[in-house]
């Protein structure tokens, strides 16, 4: 998805709260007093609280009731294989949609629409400490001695393994071999203190102490200056382009598809904008309060990775690197006793 150079700016974040998933039915009427059942990745859940109540103050979404349960990725995706209420996926990555294709319970051709599939989209960052005080700017910086790395577990977040294809990747956009960027990745897991289950985990184990840079999702940093998180943020050379897909379940509501074209509308993305995603239209003049520059919050990295062009997209990259057995990245994370 392309960048939208066209935004200006910062607004403050609408307060948000704890949406609680309840036992409703996903197969509720178009009928006022419907329910839209959302499981959705950890990170997203305070962004879809001002999106919800806007939506709730349109025609379509009078009367709707939006609810959400949110966590690690991998973790919800199994959740709805297992029988969770579900109307709306909005996961950390195509994967995890996938096996909901698998199972029968999204339709093949979710992908099939303006959008790719997409809802929302980020990119990689570094967090430190406020002042950085070790200089890290670059993923080089990374892996000197002494810095410890915070980031998601990718036996269970998405966004785990956004962070470790960007890491990987930075080797190859530099001009590595695959050679060199694996040995990059022994001494990137050798410097690794903590693998949280999901991103929100790992933003609040780094917050509370843990490690000298956490990977992280641009937006998900940007919030958390928002709410009064006191760190800076990094914008490396190269980094790979988030994605993040949304899908409807075959059973789903007779609101759910209004709440996502809602969700891709220029009104839905300026909201998800004002919380540090990266619009997927064009949608003028946003303020982003907590971007590291409020009149240009979303620069464009010198090198920005995509899981297509770069990694032959999630089918390939999911087996090459993060097969259980078999996954480039999974034994090189297990050889480091990660």
């Amino acid at each position: 998805m392309a960048m939208n150079k066209t935004i200006k700016v910062a607004a403050a974040l609408s307060a948000a709260g704890v949406l609680a998933l309840t036992g409703c039915s996903g197969d509720s009427s178009s009928a006022s007093g419907d329910v839209v059942n959302v499981v959705g990745y950890s990170v997203l859940q305070q962004a879809n609280e001002g999106v919800i109540n806007a939506f709730n103050d349109t025609d379509a979404g009078k009367d709707v009731e939006v609810k959400g349960s949110y966590g690690a990725s991998g973790d919800q995706s199994r959740a709805v294989v297992a029988g969770q209420d579900a109307d709306e996926v909005h996961l950390s990555l195509e994967p995890d949609v996938t096996r909901l294709v698998d199972e029968g319970l999204v339709a093949k051709d979710w992908k099939d629409n303006d959008t790719k599939g997409i809802c929302t989209q980020s990119i990689v960052v570094m967090v430190v400490k406020t002042g950085n005080p070790l200089g890290i700017d670059s993923w080089d910086d990374l892996t000197k001695p002494g810095v410890g790395i915070v980031t998601p577990n990718p036996a269970s977040s998405g966004s785990a393994k956004w962070n470790l294809l960007a890491a990987y990747g930075s080797v190859i956009a530099g001009g590595g071999s695959e050679a060199d960027a694996a040995a990059y990745m022994k001494q990137f897991f050798a410097n690794v203190v903590a693998l949280p289950d999901s991103g929100r985990d790992a933003t609040t184990a780094f917050t509370s102490g843990t490690g000298d840079v956490l990977l992280s999702y641009e937006n998900e940093a940007i919030l958390a200056r928002q709410s009064g998180t006191d760190f800076d943020y990094v914008i490396p050379d190269s980094s790979l382009l988030i994605e993040n897909p949304c899908a409807l379940t075959t059973d789903a509501s007779g609101s759910a598809q209004a709440f996502m074209d809602y969700q891709k509308s220029e009104d839905g993305q300026k909201l998800y904008a004002e919380t540090g995603y990266r619009p997927l239209v064009d949608v003028g003049d946003v303020e982003v309060k907590g971007a590291n520059d409020e009149s240009d919050p979303f620069p464009d990295p010198a090198t920005l990775l995509t899981i297509d062009k770069d990694f032959g997209g999630w089918d390939a990259a999911n087996t090459k690197f993060f097969d259980e057995n078999d996954g480039i990245l999974t034994k090189i994370q297990a050889e480091a006793g990660q």
